[in-house]
């Protein structure tokens, strides 16, 4: 399942099979918005990963478990963006241990496939 949104994601796996690493950046269309407007962006991006999250009833689906995540990180970081403390050009990197092998992260990225976006 792929939720367009403001947050570019790509997924790498750990050279030595133990975990993976999340990049996250805003796009260039997110990044030109004024501060009001990318607090409102990511509010509604928040928002639209819950209904999707929820309209998901198996709490073991993969997409619901990677959906999970994003809105996880996407909610800390919505406090910093709306109050213009995040240098939003600049990559997030989030490193992930081997127990979220499983998840189908790979899946929210454009064209289903790996590496960063």
């Amino acid at each position: 399942m792929l939720i367009e949104g403001p947050l570019k994601i790509g997924v790498l796996d750990q050279p030595d099979g133990l975990g993976r690493e999340l990049h996250l950046s805003f796009g260039p269309e997110f990044r030109t918005l004024d501060l009001a407007g990318q607090g409102a962006a990511l509010r509604h991006y928040v928002g639209e990963l819950r209904q999707q999250i929820e309209a998901v009833s198996d709490t073991s689906d993969r997409d619901r478990q990677g959906m999970l995540i994003i809105l996880q990180i996407a909610e800390e970081l919505l406090p910093h963006v709306a109050a213009g403390e995040m240098a939003l050009e600049e990559t997030i990197v989030v490193e992930m241990g081997p127990e979220t092998r499983g998840l189908s992260l790979v899946d929210l990225l454009p064209g289903g496939g790996g590496g960063c976006a």
